[in-house]
């Protein structure tokens, strides 16, 4: 009786624990996915013809992305994900971004 008991409470305790893995695993996922769509709806809602490598990424490190200024792009790494983002002058938003590696 007594070993049937430790086996149920030995059991539920791992279910509690692979839930808890599993929600921390899909909140980690949301997070990356929210600040790439903060990181495209700051490109693209603003607008600087002037705006150079150097400027945006300053511009993007003001709003809390990890943003390194390179000879003629800007790094931004989002949850392990590095992105190169090219000031687009002319062309809509201030950047264009492509992804450069994936974790």
């Amino acid at each position: 009786m007594i070993y049937k008991i430790y086996l149920n409470n030995t059991i539920n305790l791992h279910i509690m624990i692979i839930i808890i893995i599993s929600f921390q695993l899909f909140a980690s996922l949301s997070s990356a996915a929210s600040d790439y769509s903060a990181l495209m709806k700051l490109i693209t809602q603003n607008e600087d013809l002037r705006m150079g490598v150097k400027d945006l990424a300053f511009f993007l490190v003001t709003h809390g992305f990890d943003a390194a200024p390179k000879k003629d792009h800007v790094e931004v790494q989002i949850d392990g994900t590095l992105y190169v983002l090219l000031p687009n002058g002319q062309s809509s938003g201030l950047a264009n971004v492509t992804v450069a590696s994936l974790q």
